[in-house]
């Protein structure tokens, strides 16, 4: 695998990692050999306690911890929802508000196993969101999510009509090709398969706010685009204004 994780910070109670795309946050239940943040953890530590979950093509910041004491502290940070968490996402369309928030609740879809729905029998869920960047066809928002539900921000954005750019299961596509924003600009030669410059969901852990779970210190901590949505966006300003 091209990309591996990065720890962002560690001492003896947390170690905040920023995760690349395609790696589970904890072992597959089946394929325990599949990339995945926990066994990645216990190269260098004895213990990681899971605490929160990325999806598997979400990148940017997670955090674990390292005893019982402060997986039951930063539990309950989540648990209180004072925990901040903040996500950069690309979507299709130009969302009509700069700023606004998305209060529906989610559920599972009883008709399609592993996939969310909105739904008055659902969980209350909340987004705050606001606009970063807009491009003719697409806009980089970002989303705080007030509430941890399973693919908050995707389903949520596709109730309100802008699904992520990529996103094979609520969204449109399953990859972002240079073709769609240069259109009649690109040059195709003789036998020429395109690759795509994005191939996972545009969606990136950006800023992770918690208390430390000894001191009570308020940490922030942050994970810069990785290089395939800074790809997207950068030919997005190039061609797609």
């Amino acid at each position: 695998m091209k990309n591996r994780p990065s720890i962002l910070f560690q001492d003896d109670h947390i170690v905040v990692v920023n995760k690349p795309a395609h790696y589970l946050s904890i072992p597959d239940r089946f394929v325990l050999e599949k990339p995945n943040l926990v066994s990645f953890l216990k190269n260098d530590f004895e213990e990681v306690f899971v605490v929160h979950r990325l999806d598997k093509e979400t990148s940017g910041v997670i955090v674990f911890a390292k005893n019982k004491e402060a997986h039951r502290d930063l539990s309950i940070q989540f648990e209180n929802r004072t925990v901040n968490k903040i996500y950069l996402t690309l979507v299709e369309g130009n969302v009509h508000k700069d700023e606004g928030k998305i209060a529906q609740p989610i559920a599972n879809n009883m008709r399609d196993s592993g996939k969310m729905i909105v739904a008055k029998r659902g969980k209350p869920s909340l987004t705050f969101y606001k606009v970063k960047e807009r491009f003719k066809n697409y806009t980089l928002v970002e989303a705080n999510i007030k509430t941890g539900r399973t693919h908050q921000v995707r389903v949520h954005f596709e109730s309100i009509g802008y699904p992520l750019a990529v996103d094979e299961l609520y969204g449109r596509k399953k990859a972002f090709f240079l073709s769609e924003v240069k259109l009649k600009k690109y040059r195709r030669g003789k036998d020429f398969e395109e690759r795509p410059l994005m191939e996972r969901t545009t969606l990136h852990a950006h800023q992770l706010t918690f208390k430390h779970p000894t001191t009570q210190e308020e940490m922030t901590f942050n994970a810069e685009l990785p290089k395939d949505f800074r790809a997207v966006l950068n030919q997005l300003r190039k061609w797609g204004l």
